[in-house]
């Protein structure tokens, strides 16, 4: 068997805000652990919005990054903030297109792999992919992660026409399609009711033990007042798919109900990449002293944050009803009560209930959300939480799900 695989991938080490990297990043680890020789096409970092020196760590030695030439139309080919169009499809990152692809060529040239693998959510990445797989016939695998194109998403009608076609070249050319989440699974399947059940993959996110490794709780006292309950969320609040207006209305009238007080509650927002959309707000609201907007820190001190705290949120809207995001797996992983604003019989109120130590209430309804968070909190208290073993909670990390990933790889291998 050839054990030579080419990962294309926009997010990888060192970017930062985006939990999809480290779903990439240990699939990477898992495959150079067992012996593959791993190539990972990746973007230059003047693409990147923000990345830390830092990450550059975590990658494994034996893997080989080639970063692309990429660019962010947005910043580097906008006149006065403005583009046409055509420039930003599939993505801002459509540059990375021809560098990838040129990259691609060169680093099969020189060791050429069994297997391509394309990774969502830069569909940049799934087109390089497709002519990579066209100039050299290497079989594809396209991990979409969620779904690409849905009723309301993308809103723009251009980009949508091009991320259908994207989706068509990877339903056509592809061996494996691989999904994070049951529903989304179950929409594809729907969506193209010809295509043959083994293309269909599905391997969930998870949390990455060896990121945990060295990290614990303090034994200090705590600096936090006395009986003070913190609620964490930790990453990007999207204002479409994480909106948190209904949670911020809820808060300021449980404030004004004297329910709610800086010192006994206080919401910590950690790197939403949205502060200056919320911060108005929070002021209007009257509750800026409860809800605090926190700088984005590395992904190590965010996971040691989530172990520090004495609660963890969770948003997902309607509209991400097939998705679960990769922070989930983190909480499980952290053994903290969590307060899940999301749909029930979402993948993330499913799964997220399966696990344990959570609280749901749906995103955009405040009454719910009131009575659910006062109970959260007493519960907290009264510390009637109950967590899975270590042996059960395994079942949620990387490792075992990249074991399923690295026996999908090797069966397109053959």
């Amino acid at each position: 068997m050839n054990k030579s695989i080419l990962y294309i991938a926009y997010h990888y080490p060192p970017v930062l805000g985006s939990s999809g990297v480290h779903r990439t990043l240990a699939f990477t680890r898992y495959l150079q652990e067992r012996n593959w020789n791993v190539q990972v096409i990746s973007a230059s970092l003047k693409a990147y919005d923000d990345w830390s020196q830092e990450q550059f760590s975590f990658i494994p030695k034996s893997v080989k990054v080639t970063r692309a030439y990429a660019r962010n139309v947005t910043k580097h080919y906008s006149i006065r903030g403005k583009y046409t169009k055509w420039m930003a499809l599939p993505d801002k990152w459509q540059s990375w297109i021809v560098g990838g692809f040129l990259s691609g060529l060169k680093a099969i040239r020189s060791h050429r792999p069994s297997v391509i693998v394309s990774t969502y959510p830069i569909a940049s990445a799934h087109v390089i992919a497709y002519l990579l797989h066209k100039a050299t016939g290497i079989p594809w695998v396209a991990d979409f992660r969620d779904p690409m194109v849905q009723n309301n998403y993308p809103k723009d009608k251009h980009q949508k026409k091009v991320w259908e076609w994207i989706e068509k070249k990877a339903v056509k050319h592809c061996k494996k399609i691989i999904f994070t989440a049951p529903g989304a699974l179950k929409l594809y399947k729907e969506r193209f009711p010809l295509v043959d059940e083994s293309v269909w993959q599905l391997i969930p996110n998870g949390f990455d033990e060896t990121m945990f490794e060295g990290l614990e709780v303090s034994s200090e006292p705590s600096p936090q007042p006395a009986g003070l309950i913190r609620l964490l969320h930790a990453g990007i609040v999207y204002p479409s798919e994480r909106n948190p207006s209904a949670l911020f209305k809820a808060i300021a009238e449980l404030k004004r109900e004297n329910r709610l007080s800086a010192e006994n509650f206080q919401l910590w927002l950690r790197g939403t990449a949205h502060d200056e959309h919320y911060h108005a707000t929070l002021i209007e609201l009257g509750v800026d002293d409860i809800v605090m907007l926190k700088p984005p820190v590395t992904y190590k001190k965010a996971l040691q944050e989530m172990l520090e705290v004495e609660t963890l949120l969770l948003l997902q809207a309607k509209n991400c009803h097939y998705q679960v995001p990769a922070k989930a797996y983190e909480y499980i992983r952290a053994r903290k009560p969590v307060l899940a604003l999301t749909e029930e019989d979402s993948d993330t109120g499913q799964l997220i209930s399966g696990a344990g130590a959570a609280m749901l209430a749906p995103l955009d309804d405040v009454e719910k959300i009131k009575n659910v968070l006062l109970k959260f909190i007493e519960k907290v208290r009264d510390e009637k939480f109950e967590f899975l073993s270590e042996d059960s909670m395994m079942q949620y990390s990387r490792a075992y799900q990249g074991k399923k990933f690295i026996k999908l790889i090797e069966d397109v291998v053959g």
